[in-house]
């Protein structure tokens, strides 16, 4: 072999090892490619390997060096060894393998499994303000393998997992940040902080929602009282103007008779 040959080869060499599927974790993201190994490596051809999904349909099988069964992205190594091209959600499961000898004696068995997981999808969350208090919603779709984080100013709240987050008027009127994460065992994903603001939100009716009452006897108050009374005080000055000017005349008007 020429030297220009031996080191084609080598590259080739290290390149294929770059692609050895790693050995299936128990939680695997979408995508990955992964082999179930065997416990003891088949180098004998004659033996007769079965895999089975037991959650699905597939069905690996080989037997005196034949295939049986070929399923798409499924592939059975020289030494019986199940790879997966790229897992998929169909694919979580157990397996099922069993080893017979040329004799047709059983000399392994036992079973693997895989839980596959989408990769997790960036939230948002969305407020609704109902007369001072506040529905913060961690919206992520339709997702059902997810568990819910929420943060106050980047500090998670413990013992809450629940989509939606209930605050009180007290809380919203602190105008605080919060966000949210979604998560599965094998990624997370965390929202963008939002401040809570409920003062003049609408509510779900579409109607203004009044910000927190304010004191009954607070300032505005004391001034339309102010008001009133000075308009109070000088229409009772004006009525006994008046009076008065009226009892002059009728003074006046019963001297006039009497001359």
């Amino acid at each position: 072999m020429t030297c220009q040959h031996s080191l084609l080869f080598l590259f080739l060499s290290g390149f294929a090892a770059l692609y050895v599927a790693e050995i299936c974790k128990t939680n695997l993201l979408e995508g990955t490619s992964c082999t179930f190994e065997l416990p003891t490596k088949n180098t004998d051809k004659s033996n007769e390997i079965k895999w089975v999904h037991l959650s699905g349909d597939a069905v690996i099988h080989r037997k005196n060096r034949w295939m049986r069964k070929n399923i798409p992205g499924l592939k059975m190594e020289e030494d019986g060894s199940l790879t997966f091209e790229s897992v998929s959600l169909k694919n979580s499961g157990r397996y099922r393998y069993t080893v017979f000898n040329k004799e047709g004696t059983q000399i392994d068995a036992g079973e693997k499994e895989i839980k596959v997981y989408a990769n997790a999808p960036k939230p948002t969350v969305k407020i609704n303000c109902t007369f001072g208090n506040a529905t913060l919603t961690c919206d992520f779709g339709d997702r059902t393998d997810l568990t819910v984080s929420w943060y106050k100013e980047d500090n998670i709240i413990q013992n809450e997992n629940n989509p939606k987050l209930l605050l009180t008027s007290a809380q919203a009127q602190e105008n605080k940040p919060y966000s949210c994460s979604v998560s599965n065992p094998v990624s997370k994903e965390k929202s963008d902080s939002i401040t809570v603001s409920c003062e003049g939100n609408p509510d779900p009716t579409g109607e203004s929602v009044p910000g927190p009452r304010k004191n009954l006897f607070g300032p505005d108050f004391w001034v339309m009282v102010s008001i009133l009374a000075g308009g109070g005080t000088l229409l009772l000055l004006l009525i006994c103007i008046l009076i008065i000017c009226a009892c002059r005349s009728c003074s006046q008007l019963k001297k006039a008779q009497t001359r």
